[in-house]
């Protein structure tokens, strides 16, 4: 790689996880040159695009087309609301821009069809951000392909977020009108329990649910055949009020007679002294392994420590700046990523038939 290249990049939108272009910034290869977004977007998104960019003393265009042909970027970072993920890296692809965007690529299945083809027919690269360089995740890849525990028979994901979604379940009376989901993801923006900004209200599964799927996806490499999935409203009082899940469970068929299940849920910010119950067991012919996802990490406690603050935190994580690793390399060779806009489109595609299993009661084939 040449370390001394650098990449420009516009950042389209910054309306939910304005970490992914603060991460992209983070690295040396990559210089944010402006922020530009729809005109016609609400007031709310305008002032989140303004904020982030006088924190990083770049411009703000209400124009796209305007934006990539006055700064000529190599580069766009996609944080919208989910619905516009795919309008917007459309639009970027088509002027010949890499993509990085953020999860979940898509709630509508067609949207990612119709990216994965202006993506292939403009032939950039894609990063669909993940957690897949986390220190106890590519341990366990190292092991898996090592032979450690022989042959991979079954996997299990535990993926339960500490974060709060607004009020508790039960707390709205009788005579209250249901929580406006919009509303409540702009009101709650500030302490970051905005799980899934967007005008469509959606469940955990659908929000979180590429992280365990791609954990999955790495460590086993096979397709899945079938899926059966369970869901609930258990925890807060916007998903019961919208019909949407907390807390689910999934099991998958796989290829080569691989069993594979998960459980995710948004399950309170009380609720676990991290970031949350993060955790994969795996069964091998000759073997088993129990992988934590905050290993490694150290316990932090003093005096007037805020309540929100997690004690326990994580240590040597340096995922984000290995995305970025990841991400620079593919540009200057052509390489894959660990997960791109075609491996998002199938999680997005299986996640579909999740939804579809858990409202029928019975198995979906794939």
């Amino acid at each position: 790689m040449d370390e001394s290249r650098r990449f420009r990049v516009l950042v389209l939108s910054v309306v939910k996880h304005a970490y992914i272009p603060e991460a992209v910034a983070a690295h040396r290869q990559f210089e944010l040159v402006a922020v530009a977004d729809q005109l016609g977007v609400p007031e709310w998104i305008h002032a989140r695009n303004q904020d982030f960019a006088e924190r990083f003393s770049i411009p703000y265009l209400s124009d796209i087309t305007g934006a990539i042909k006055k700064y000529r970027p190599d580069v766009a970072v996609i944080s919208s609301e989910a619905e516009r993920h795919c309008e917007l890296a459309v639009e970027a692809a088509k002027a010949g821009l890499h993509i990085i965007v953020d999860k979940p690529l898509s709630n509508q299945l067609h949207e990612c069809d119709r990216l994965v083809n202006v993506v292939r027919a403009a032939d950039v690269r894609t990063l669909v951000w993940n957690r897949n360089f986390m220190p106890a995740l590519q341990q366990t890849l190292s092991a898996v392909h090592a032979g450690r525990i022989g042959k991979l028979r079954a996997i299990h994901c535990d993926f339960y977020f500490a974060k709060d979604a607004g009020p508790p379940k039960g707390s709205r009376s009788g005579n209250d009108p249901p929580i406006n989901w919009l509303k409540r993801q702009i009101d709650s923006h500030a302490d970051g329990s905005d799980g899934a900004v967007g005008i469509q209200p959606m469940g955990e599964l659908e929000v979180e649910g590429i992280y365990p799927l791609a954990y999955i996806h790495a460590l086993c490499g096979a397709s899945i055949k079938s899926v059966f999935a369970r869901t609930a409203s258990h925890f807060h009082q916007a998903h019961v009020d919208h019909s949407i899940d907390d807390l689910a469970t999934v099991t998958l068929e796989m290829e080569g007679g691989i069993v594979g299940s998960l459980c995710i849920g948004r399950i309170g910010a009380a609720s676990h002294p991290d970031l949350g119950a993060i955790k994969l067991h795996l069964i091998g012919t000759e073997g088993s392994l129990v992988v934590h996802e905050s290993r490694p990490e150290v316990a932090s406690f003093y005096r007037g420590q805020p309540a929100s603050e997690f004690p326990h935190r994580r240590v040597a994580d340096q995922y984000e700046y290995l995305l970025m690793e990841e991400f620079a390399k593919a540009i200057e060779t052509g390489s894959e990523t660990s997960l791109d806009v075609t491996a998002g489109r199938e999680i997005c595609r299986i996640i579909d038939a999740c939804l579809r299993s858990a409202r029928s009661g019975s198995v979906i084939k794939l």
